[in-house]
């Protein structure tokens, strides 16, 4: 028998006890010995995310430059008052563009890995950034930069999707969390360095000032497209290939040779697990993401995704922007910028501490309502701002800001991607985050389509009252995860299938012991 394509019930009795065997081992290591043994597959993971250094360096650029001196007098129109200032139609304009370059390239994403595998649509992706990344650096107009634009985030869209899948599959249930929580850390990084990059160029004659900053864009496909070359491939994505040999020569080249397991067994899990979703969903398509007990995992995932955008991450990367317009001088703006984007690294690095000792739900609520806390201080000093102007008050607005960004990158953001790897279906899983992360592209981009009108002093002229429209979206964002969002720390892929199986509440779903050598008579629950 094809143990490939068996049903549940046809299984061979060895696969299903291997696949038991592999989910009791799995549950067993301890994080130190789980490092030991999957060091390279983590080496692989970290390799292949460091492509998303490119999106966060890319999403803070633009809203960014928007306060630089030299890219508004180049690109901006002059005010009564003589300084300069990119209109805010142009920058919405331009994170609408983002945004549905970014979904094209997402859902292109999810067809070309299944079908070419994350290897090569990774280096198809690498090789398309190079002409764009020449379109910015030589635009003479908004309306070329708008092209150059469009055509980058194209393949910006696609790394979203096979990075954030890609590490989920290589990585064991004990060691997800940090390496799909790992994305956090790099888009950080890539906002940081890109920060720090505009703070050195700032005094630098124009053109240069805004030309460095795009340039350092092509170092990074020169670097990558070998990482990618000479990665992995993903043993999931043989096993759904039915290539079940390369599956296990894979699983042996990302785990060290004195593992005391056998790496057959691993990869019968994988094929047990794919063989069980297969049985339930029959189908792989788009739509299977909204049928049976999909749905449900479609919306907790399409709902996390967003929280993002609902817990502020748009309005810190204006963060330069918001500072400037909150009443600090153009060069502190950079600074507090500089100190908000390094409290967000450290943030992501003490998520891993924290993470390891408390579920991803509980973080997530504490991170919304620390977050909420903070938006409306925000929201109140505008107001006393807008009717007596104050160093003082300016500098706590920045300093709030900045200390959020700690707080969700600390609770928030890392879990983010912990539960958009864990929530969804193995077979699904690529085709749920690009569904989830074109949801929350889209709500992107509504929000990005207001907040420069929130922001801009030629148009709603908010500025720091900003705070209570994000306090707002805190408060929504808490109430999904309370009623919604179950928690998954220390779960296998098969668990917590057959959780969602059961429908098992979001209150249960923590304590609810699950059995794989039980799935026919009792669908794996006692």
């Amino acid at each position: 028998m094809d143990k490939s394509s068996a049903t549940t019930e046809d299984m061979p009795d060895n696969l299903r006890q291997n696949a038991e065997a592999a989910t009791s081992w799995e549950h067993s290591l301890t994080t130190r010995r789980a490092l030991k043994i999957y060091s390279k597959a983590v080496w692989w993971s970290v390799v292949m995310s460091i492509a998303l250094v490119m999106e966060g360096y890319d999403n803070k650029l633009l809203g960014t430059l928007y306060a630089q001196p030299a890219f508004q007098k180049a690109y901006g129109f002059r005010q009564p008052n003589g300084s300069y200032q990119i209109s805010a139609p142009w920058q919405s304009g331009m994170g609408g563009i983002s945004g549905v370059t970014s979904i094209l390239g997402m859902f292109l994403a999810g067809y070309l890995t299944e079908r070419f595998g994350f290897r090569r649509t990774m280096m198809a992706a690498l090789l398309s950034m190079p002409p764009s990344i020449f379109i910015f650096f030589f635009a003479p107009s908004m309306e070329v930069l708008a092209v150059g634009n469009f055509l980058l985030t194209f393949p910006l869209g696609i790394f979203q999707t096979v990075t954030t899948v890609y590490v989920a599959e290589l990585m064991p249930t004990r060691l997800r969390p940090y390496l799909t929580s790992f994305y956090s850390l790099v888009w950080a990084v890539g906002q940081l360095l890109s920060a720090v990059v505009l703070r050195g160029t700032l005094n630098l004659p124009a053109p240069w000032a805004y030309r460095v900053p795009f340039a350092l864009q092509w170092l990074w496909p020169v670097v990558l497209i070998f990482g990618a070359y000479l990665a992995p491939e993903s043993p999931w994505w043989l096993v759904r290939q039915n290539r079940l040999a390369e599956a296990e020569a894979v699983v042996s080249r990302l785990t060290s040779e004195d593992m005391e397991f056998e790496t057959g067994k691993i990869v019968d899990l994988m094929v047990f697990t794919t063989n069980h979703e297969r049985e339930i969903e029959s189908s792989t398509s788009y739509l299977a993401c909204f049928k049976g007990t999909n749905l449900r995992r479609t919306i907790i995932v399409i709902g996390v995704y967003i929280m993002q955008v609902m817990t502020g991450s748009l309005l810190r990367s204006y963060m330069t922007y918001f500072f400037q317009q909150a009443g600090l001088p153009t060069d502190q703006s950079f600074n507090m910028s500089i100190v908000g984007l390094a409290l967000s690294v450290l943030g992501v690095l003490g998520s891993w501490v924290v993470m390891t000792f408390i579920g991803r739900r509980t973080m997530y609520l504490w991170g919304i309502v620390i977050s909420m806390a903070f938006f409306m201080a925000i929201g109140g000093m505008g107001v006393k701002l807008r009717s007596s102007p104050s160093s003082a008050l300016s500098w706590a607005i920045g300093s709030l800001l900045a200390v959020d960004g700690f707080v969700a990158n600390l609770l928030v953001l890392p879990v983010t991607f912990v539960l958009v790897s864990e929530i969804p279906s193995s077979l699904l899983r690529s085709k749920s985050v690009v569904v989830a992360r074109n949801s929350y592209t889209v709500v992107n981009i509504l929000a990005g389509t207001i907040t420069p009108y929130m922001l801009n002093p030629s148009a709603w002229n908010w500025g720091a009252m900003t705070g209570f429209f994000w306090g707002g979206a805190c408060i929504l964002g808490f109430l999904f995860t309370f009623f919604l969002v179950p928690e998954t720390k220390d779960r296998t892929t098969a668990e917590v299938d057959i959780l969602f199986e059961k429908k098992v509440s979001v209150r249960k779903f923590k304590d609810t012991k699950v059995y794989l050598s039980q799935i026919d008579e009792g669908n794996g629950l006692p």
